[in-house]
């Protein structure tokens, strides 16, 4: 048996396609949100490969990710560890505040942008009341954390190893987590593959999707 969970970061229009995937096989994910850097309208965020990346609107939060699991990613994405102490208490509390606020439910998750963390940013999200909180660095076997303020996940969703560490893990009776950005998604080849992949774990009978919430409280 192997619990699965997925996340997915910055809150981006091509997660529509991606949630779309998620629905037709039941899949469950957790999105990561910078609250601070969505407008009334969609907006430009940059450039990845030949495409243009653009953020969801505001507005179309609460709908696109009905269903799924929220954590803040801050409010507008700074590295934690650089920034004033007023600043950090602001990309952290506020981004928890205005998140619970659009989507109706505690936020309890955290992670951090470019994976930049120390003892003060972990002691502000537990006064803050968060619960947990997530890294990017890779931890084949990620769980039981150590520490539930800092989760990795197992691998990225492009990585080469994706089925053998997921075959690993299943046999250890473990968590596979894994993780990515859908702007990384950049053909008709790799939606392909990402959908693939989704339903192989769901069509198993040895693993169930779970919500990262499930597995820390």
């Amino acid at each position: 048996m192997v619990k699965v969970v997925q996340s997915w970061d910055d809150g981006l229009v091509s997660d529509i396609r991606l949630i779309e995937i998620f629905r037709r096989h039941h899949a469950k994910a957790t999105f990561c949100l910078n609250p601070g850097l969505h407008h009334d309208t969609r907006s430009f965020g940059w450039r990845h490969e030949d495409s243009e990346v653009w953020r969801l609107s505001i507005h179309e939060l609460c709908h696109v990710y009905e269903g799924f699991e929220i954590c803040s990613h801050s409010m507008t994405h700074p590295c934690l560890t650089d920034i004033p102490y007023d600043q950090l208490l602001w990309e952290i509390k506020a981004s928890k505040q205005m998140l619970e606020d659009i989507f109706h439910k505690p936020v309890l998750g955290f992670c951090y942008p470019f994976n930049a963390y120390n003892d003060s940013v972990k002691n502000m999200l537990r006064l803050s009341g968060y619960k947990w909180a997530r890294g990017n660095q890779h931890y084949e076997e990620a769980f039981p954390p150590a520490d539930p303020f800092e989760i990795h996940p197992s691998c990225h969703f492009l990585d080469h190893d994706f089925w053998n560490k997921y075959d690993r893990l299943k046999c250890m009776n473990s968590v596979f987590f894994f993780w990515g950005h859908s702007y990384e998604l950049i053909s008709e080849g790799m939606w392909h593959n990402i959908e693939e992949k989704i339903n192989g774990i769901s069509l198993d009978p040895d693993a169930e999707w779970f919500f990262l919430d499930e597995l820390i409280m």
